[in-house]
Parts: C-alpha cells; sequence; structure tokens
C-alpha cells in the first residue's frame, strides 16, 4: 500500500514542505493528498477532511495503511527507519546527533522569523523585508543564528568540484529539508545574508524536490487573505 502524505497549500504550508521537500528529494514513492486551506475553525471543510486521519487536526500527516503520523520531527524519523536505504541521516554519529538537534531547533524555535516573515513562496517582499529587518530584533536574531548554524556546518564540508554550495552534512539529509521553509522565507523577503549563507539558500532553492514544490506552489494561484499579513490583494 502506498504512503499517503496530507499536505496544505505548497504556497503557504511551511509545514508540509519538509516531508514532502524530503520524500520526493529522496525518491520515496507517496500519494499526496492537498487538503485546502479554508479556514482552521472546528467546523471548517480543512479540519472536517482531517478529523478522521489525525487526532490533532493537522497536517502534515503521513499515512501508512492503517498507521498515521504527525509531526513532521516524527515522520522524519520514521521515514529514517522506513527507508534506510536513502540515508536520510547523516551515516556518521556524531553528525546524526548534530542534525537532529538543528532540527529539533527548527522544530521549535524561529518563532520571530516566522511569525514576521510567514512563508509565501508567491510573494516577492523586500520592501516589507527591509521593514522588518530594521523593526524586529527578534528576527535580526533568528537569521543571525542561522547564520552562524549554518555557517559552522558548511565550513566542516568538502568544497564541491561544481562551485555550488554544500549541503549542511554534504549530501542532502533531513536536516536541509527542515530548512528549506526557511530558505524560501528568505528569499521572499530578501533579508540580508552573507554571501555563503545565500549560496546555500539558492543551492536548497535549486534541488529538484524543491524545484518541484515551488513550481506547485505557484501554479495554485489561491490567495488566502488569512495567510497574507502584508497584501489585502492582488
Amino acid at each position: 500500500m502506498a504512503l499517503k502524505l496530507y499536505i496544505g497549500n505548497k504556497n503557504y504550508s511551511s509545514w508540509s514542505m519538509r516531508p514532502w521537500v524530503l520524500m520526493t528529494q529522496a525518491g520515496i514513492p507517496f500519494e499526496e493528498v492537498m487538503v485546502r486551506f479554508d479556514s482552521f475553525d472546528a467546523d471548517s471543510a480543512f479540519k472536517r477532511t482531517l478529523r478522521g486521519v489525525s487526532p490533532v487536526g493537522k497536517v502534515p500527516v503521513l499515512v501508512d495503511g492503517d498507521l498515521a503520523v504527525w509531526d513532521t520531527l516524527a515522520i522524519a524519523e520514521y521515514l529514517a527507519e522506513r527507508f534506510p536505504d536513502r540515508q536520510l541521516w547523516p551515516a556518521d554519529a556524531k553528525a546524526r546527533a548534530r542534525a537532529r538537534s538543528i532540527c529539533a531547533e527548527m522544530h521549535s524555535g524561529f518563532t520571530a522569523l516566522r511569525s514576521h516573515c510567514p512563508m509565501n513562496i508567491e510573494a516577492s517582499l523586500p520592501d516589507i523585508g527591509r521593514l522588518v529587518w530594521r523593526d524586529q530584533a527578534g528576527v535580526r536574531a533568528d537569521v543571525a543564528r542561522l547564520c552562524g548554524m549554518w555557517g559552522e556546518l558548511l565550513a566542516a564540508q568538502a568544497p564541491r568540484a561544481d562551485g555550488l554550495s554544500p549541503l549542511l552534512f554534504g549530501e542532502f539529509s533531513i536536516a536541509d529539508a527542515f530548512y528549506a521553509p526557511v530558505c524560501m522565507r528568505l528569499r521572499t523577503y530578501a533579508l540580508p545574508l552573507p554571501a555563503d549563507i545565500q549560496a546555500y539558500v539558492d543551492r536548497v532553492a535549486n534541488l529538484p524536490g524543491v524545484q518541484a514544490w515551488i513550481g506547485q506552489a505557484l501554479a495554485e494561484q489561491d490567495f488566502l487573505d488569512f495567510e497574507e499579513p502584508y497584501r489585502l490583494g492582488r
């Protein structure tokens, strides 16, 4: 029986992006079930659809036969165990522990960046980004943490013969999938980054799995005003 992945709108759903990109980039076959964001009220179509799938009524949800796995960390761990040949975590034990640590940090942290720069792949908001950067010390602190974390990991990787930025642990891993939505935010709001960090953001954006997500997000053309704090219409 094929895996099913329940996701929300690709343009807005950063949580959904993580497992979708992970599975797509790693070549893990699955059936996508997109549940459109209409609202998050208890009686919304979104909640009614998910009510019988997951007890929390949120996306993403991975369904494998009679098993439902929710929460992105749990999904990532389940996939790593289910598909050990895909090497979704680094092989080295210390690198693997570090990768898990930064995924957990992403999972629970960077709240200022998430709050003030919600994911919106279709939008280009550099003017908003400049105002957020000027006025929100928490966003500047979150980006500084990202730059420090990524810079240290990238510096430890061997240079690539093609001149592209390495990924966080050399080869594609769960860590890169977890930070892909952050890369989308940094691009949408054009937040200032050092050259090595910008190169990593560009490398992630050009991964085939991420390109597939971006292309489908752009094709949605589904403007949701409750997901648009900076635009009232188009």
